[in-house]
């Protein structure tokens, strides 16, 4: 998978025409979405609320894979609705991936299942699994010396 475009996010009243801007490079996130334990998962209840929710992920470069029970609320809001969004643990330096969920078969997910494995040291039950393609990234440094310039939105 090609490496996202990059460019400024649409953030009214964040920033100054006179800010320096140093976007930020895809490896930046790449290696923040591959390196952090905890990540947080928004979906959309079928009433149409928030639902948020810690889990744990593996980016594979091009994808995150989740594992959640089959009959837990992320999973059924996924169902009802495959939109999602996935912030890494450090709001200080954060990525947010914003996405669509497909279910993974037992077939296709061994290569997440080893991933998953090495980086927490469990495998996950192999019927459980989601796949998220991202949309949209976003990625700033909260440092308020560094937000304004830093502040990165990557398409696919």
């Amino acid at each position: 998978m090609p490496d996202p475009t990059a460019s400024r996010p649409d953030m009214p009243g964040y920033f100054h025409e006179d800010d320096e801007v140093t976007l930020l490079p895809w490896s930046w996130a790449d290696s923040r979405l591959r390196n952090a334990h905890n990540y947080w998962m928004a979906t959309h209840t079928p009433e149409g609320g928030p639902h948020l929710a810690p889990v744990w992920a593996v980016w594979d470069g091009a994808r995150l894979f989740i594992a959640t029970g089959t009959r837990s609320k992320k999973a059924r809001n996924l169902r009802h609705d495959p939109r999602c969004t996935l912030a890494t643990e450090n709001a200080e330096e954060a990525v947010l991936i914003e996405g669509i969920a497909t279910p993974i078969d037992a077939a296709s997910a061994e290569p997440y299942l080893i991933l998953y494995q090495a980086k927490y040291g469990s495998r996950p039950p192999e019927d459980d699994g989601w796949l998220i393609t991202p949309k949209t990234a976003f990625g700033f440094i909260e440092h308020a010396e560094q937000f304004s310039r830093t502040a990165t939105r990557w398409r696919w």
